[in-house]
């Protein structure tokens, strides 16, 4: 009875974590005009390996789905200096990717937001390698979003260099 009650819980949070997720996310997204709807991003020189805007569309809400599952399965844990260690990293890297799009469509920033998504991707690294000691499951969930990360910062960097001079920079250097 008491797994069967621990288990509703974990769901529920995992609900909250994943619907709280995708909203920001969204929102991150429809406040900088992300995506191929952008008239600046439409006129930059993509590489070859560039996929259709829809599959971004796709593709970040799973991920977003999978980070909630992950997020409430450590959360779930018996607080420690691990837990909160491993939440800092993760709640660290989430800002960073819900500052990214922001930086990159809204700011015309390509180096910038080439920088962002080195450091989230370092930072999701960590955190998946803390979850891995606290929750195995929750560290697995993370993969794919490290992968897609990888994907991510190449595309960006590979964008930045197909397009010099093509961005601003939020920073005045």
């Amino acid at each position: 009875m008491a797994e069967a009650t621990k288990r509703r819980s974990l769901w529920k949070t995992a609900l909250l974590c994943v619907i709280a997720i995708e909203i920001a996310g969204g929102i991150s997204g429809w406040l900088s005009n992300s995506g191929f709807e952008s008239g600046w991003f439409a006129g930059l020189q993509k590489p070859p390996f560039m996929p259709q805007g829809w599959v971004f569309g796709v593709v970040w809400p799973v991920l977003y789905a999978m980070l909630g599952v992950a997020l409430a399965m450590v959360v779930a844990q018996p607080p420690s200096d691990r837990r909160r260690f491993a939440l800092i990293l993760f709640y660290a890297q989430l800002a960073l990717n819900f500052a990214w799009s922001p930086i990159f469509f809204a700011g015309h920033d390509i180096s910038l937001a080439k920088w962002v998504i080195f450091a989230m991707a370092a930072l999701a690294a960590a955190a998946a390698g803390q979850f891995l000691r606290i929750n195995r499951d929750s560290a697995l969930l993370m993969i794919p979003y490290l992968l897609w990360l990888l994907f991510a910062a190449t595309l960006n960097a590979t964008i930045e260099v197909l397009n010099p001079g093509s961005g601003t920079s939020l920073l005045g250097i």
